[in-house]
């Protein structure tokens, strides 16, 4: 079925809806937060596509020496800065961009994290090769992606209706094994595989992928 909707817009109109909502698997939320922090060094400079309203990257600024979080969602990016506003927080940057185009020059990150984004995002293969271009040699990509084809038929069934009537953003559907081919053959090695969630099934994988060289 075809698009129907502008995927910018739409989470510019339910950016204050999504920021009022609570995290769903609080555990597995925090157990996500702390493998991404034992790969983080106070000296990295790091990127996060698809911030959202910035929770994540303003739970882990302290960690670093500077964040960089985009998203293509103005709406989102500027609840983002109220919170970083609200918080003190001096050494994150957030900016609207699509998650295939930060403007930044080759190497310029240590690490780069993407969070339950990569399903949202139609050209995925463009999004990993300039995840790639962005690292350092050596540098480290962190994703936690759900994997929409391991979900029930019902979830299958109705995100292409939703999205006919406009209701629903760009969403692919692939699974963790599909994901993790397309991550090695953008060049990167997988160095970490594991599953956070506390309840029921979970179909997000999170993934550290390291830069291969060459």
């Amino acid at each position: 079925m075809p698009r129907t909707i502008d995927d910018a817009r739409f989470w510019d109109r339910t950016a204050r809806k999504y920021a009022a909502d609570v995290i769903a698997d609080p555990a597995g939320y925090e157990r996500t937060l702390e493998r991404t922090q034992h790969y983080l060094r106070a000296a990295d400079a790091v990127l996060e596509v698809g911030c959202g309203t910035g929770t994540t990257a303003l739970r882990l600024a302290p960690c670093v020496a500077s964040l960089v979080a985009t998203d293509v969602s103005g709406e989102m990016i500027a609840i983002a800065r109220e919170k970083a506003a609200a918080q003190g927080c001096v050494n994150a940057v957030f900016e609207t961009a699509r998650a295939d185009a930060p403007d930044r020059p080759d190497g310029s990150f240590d690490v780069v994290l993407a969070f339950n984004v990569l399903h949202l995002v139609a050209a995925r293969d463009a999004v990993l090769r300039n995840i790639h271009r962005l690292l350092k040699p050596g540098g480290l990509f962190i994703s936690k992606t759900p994997c929409l084809t391991q979900m029930g038929l019902p979830v299958r069934l109705l995100v292409p209706v939703m999205q006919a009537i406009g209701k629903a953003p760009h969403v692919a559907f692939f699974t963790d094994a599909e994901l993790e081919r397309e991550i090695t053959a953008a060049g990167f090695k997988i160095v970490e595989r594991a599953r956070h969630g506390t309840r029921g099934k979970d179909t997000r994988p999170f993934l550290v992928a390291r830069k291969r060289a060459g």
